[in-house]
């Protein structure tokens, strides 16, 4: 895990010589051409971003900054290859470009609000989070505002894979799991809420019935 951060500490070294509905299931612009990487974010933020989130053993690299216009961007990104848990690594599926704030409050969400949950509740470790995704080039649906997406700071939770082989999914088992699954799923919920500023699941509407929209951003809190 501390390899990710030694890649991301070599790529800064080269380089240096609010939305609260985000979620989109159709309609909308087309996706924007990206442009060329420009380089490796290297301002005194961004490297202790990257700092913090070596510190926490996660396994990612830093990405080069690319600029899509129209507003999107992925500036001071990372791919995060998977996160720590109290005992082992916690994989990470599907994710593509994450602002690194927005990896750093899901790095600590996955070890002590997620995998504590599993053994707590469901009596089997965390080994992975399925995601559908972090970066989308793309509007808020039915406004002309820009969704958190378009710059890499939410991120789409879909399901969790137990070490003893069960998947815990938002749509199978929100309503439909056991009393331990409903729980579980509520609970991690919930402490997503103390990490993230805008958290949306399927009390919220039907788009998010199938998953946890974790958003980095949002004045204020919003819960739901």
């Amino acid at each position: 895990m501390v390899r990710g951060f030694a890649i991301s500490l070599a790529c800064l070294a080269l380089a240096g010589c609010g939305d609260l509905v985000p979620d989109w299931r159709g309609g909308g612009p087309a996706p924007r051409s990206a442009s060329a990487p420009v380089s490796v974010s290297n301002s005194p933020k961004a490297r202790q971003c990257l700092a913090e989130l070596g510190a926490a053993q996660a396994d990612f690299t830093a990405l080069p900054d690319k600029y899509a216009g129209e507003g999107c961007a992925l500036l001071n990104t990372v791919s995060l290859n998977a996160v720590a848990g109290d005992f082992s690594g916690l994989g990470v599926t599907n994710l593509g470009p994450v602002a690194c704030p927005t990896a750093n409050a899901f790095a600590g969400w996955a070890r002590y609000g997620v995998d504590r949950a599993a053994r707590q509740i469901l009596g089997s470790p965390l080994v992975r989070i399925e995601t559908m995704g972090s970066y989308a080039c793309r509007n808020v649906a039915g406004t002309g505002r820009l969704s958190a997406h378009a710059t890499a700071q939410a991120i789409d939770v879909a399901g969790f894979v137990l070490e003893d082989g069960r998947r815990i999914s938002v749509l199978g088992d929100w309503d439909e799991g056991t009393a331990k699954e409903r729980e579980f799923l509520r609970v991690v919920q919930r402490s997503a809420c103390k990490r993230f500023g805008t958290v949306l699941g399927p009390q919220y509407n039907a788009a998010h019935r199938d998953h946890f929209h974790l958003e980095r951003g949002g004045s204020g809190g919003f819960c739901r």
